[in-house]
């Protein structure tokens, strides 16, 4: 078997952060029709490269079987809605954007983020590969493009509607298996003085905490600040600014401009690359023992369902999310251990979790089953989740969350 290379550099993967073994695609959830039929598994192994130190999964699966229709639609979380609208504030003002400027977004998904462009008669162009998805931004008044992004589409885009003054990427970098093609995608749309912003989840954060279960196939690469400054020195942008987000477990909001730019880095830039070099991440030291507390998170969710099981306590998931079907296929949970999981996507209803098969229903089934024990899944969106269903503490149940520690919480 040949040894992988670096999708960012070339280098050879021979240091392994964690390996989860098989496991199907985190968001192909399964039609109830379909529950005699095994669903595929793919390996599912994190690597580091000892060079430029992107961690990334190795490519099994081709984009199109994972975005082309896609059942993540970002609008049925308030909260992120509210975070974009915060970021339009932002950069409209950092920027003084207005009705002559131009903005793109890369992985648009239903709109959530440019209906807030749109509003401030801001012209838009959402660039989403899911056409299901892409269906329900152009009802927001969201110009949308169904396609993939990189060079070529960034050519297109611009010969049909010229070179934008900021593009915005969240949360889709990690999830493109060439990066370079997608990185130059963004030196090619914008405009000389042009911003790009992307948001990824922090690496530090997925280290630290023990974020496991941020790891599935759609997560092609892994990112910290020093490995994305290293891709975008080989694809014509460089970083100016980052900000540190709270969400998604804790993340970064990089600004970069092409490699000719004239904006001076920020001390907030200068604080994050000194928060790395502190914690080793160009070093693969801080990549070692990752897989043991994978396995301990592992171990303890297991014997505290089977406690649960055999003291007569029911269990209910919440969250139909990506990362909860990483958790459960990897400690081997089905219904045996959780009865069924919830969800206020109606796309993720009426549907079984790959993998492990569990049922996905609406929210209110909470309060027909009443449960013991409510597993949060997407524990990033924990507080809300626990704000959204606090009625499930009427009846003496209380909330469990497994990362980055097994956890009760209420």
């Amino acid at each position: 078997m040949t040894t992988p290379t670096c999708r960012a550099c070339g280098t050879d993967l021979t240091h392994t952060l964690v390996d989860l073994g098989l496991s199907p695609l985190a968001n192909s959830y399964v039609p109830l029709d379909h529950a005699a039929a095994k669903d595929p598994q793919y390996p599912l192994h994190a690597r580091v490269c000892s060079t430029c130190f992107l961690v990334q999964v190795d490519d099994v699966v081709p984009p199109s079987d994972i975005f082309s229709h896609y059942a993540y639609f970002s609008s049925y979380s308030s909260s992120w809605v509210e975070h974009a609208q915060k970021y339009c504030v932002t950069a409209c003002d950092k920027l003084n954007l207005n009705d002559q400027s131009f903005v793109v977004e890369v992985a648009s998904n239903d709109g959530y983020l440019l209906q807030h462009f749109v509003a401030k008669s801001i012209p838009v162009l959402g660039v989403e590969p899911a056409a299901n998805v892409a269906k329900e931004a152009e009802k927001k008044g969201v110009r949308s493009l169904v396609a993939f992004f990189g060079k070529e589409t960034a050519q297109n885009v611009v010969a049909q509607y010229g070179q934008a003054d900021l593009t915005t990427a969240n949360n889709v970098l990690a999830h493109v298996p060439d990066i370079n093609d997608f990185v130059s995608g963004f030196t090619t749309v914008l405009k000389d003085d042009g911003v790009a912003t992307f948001e990824f989840p922090h690496l530090l954060n997925l280290l630290e905490k023990t974020q496991f279960d941020t790891i599935y196939h759609e997560h092609f690469s892994y990112l910290s600040l020093y490995a994305v400054e290293k891709c975008f020195e080989l694809n014509g942008l460089k970083v100016f600014d980052v900000e540190e987000l709270p969400t998604h477990g804790g993340s970064l909001r990089i600004w970069a401009q092409k490699a000719n730019g004239t904006r001076a880095e920020t001390d907030r830039l200068k604080a994050v690359r000194a928060k790395e070099e502190t914690a080793g991440i160009a070093t693969l030291a801080a990549y070692e023992g990752f897989d043991a507390k994978v396995r301990k998170i592992r171990d303890d969710l297991l014997a505290f369902l089977k406690k649960a099981k055999a003291d007569g306590k029911t269990v209910a998931g919440y969250g139909a999310a990506a990362k909860g079907n990483t958790l459960l296929n990897y400690c081997g949970i089905d219904t045996g251990l959780i009865d069924f999981v919830v969800d206020a996507n109606p796309h993720k209803q009426n549907t079984l979790l790959p993998g492990s098969h569990i049922p996905v229903h609406a929210p209110d089934s909470l309060k027909d089953a009443k449960p013991d024990y409510v597993l949060i899944l997407p524990w990033n969106l924990q507080s809300e989740i626990m704000k959204d269903v606090a009625y499930v503490q009427d009846w003496g149940g209380k909330f469990l969350v497994a990362v980055p520690e097994v956890a009760v919480l209420g």
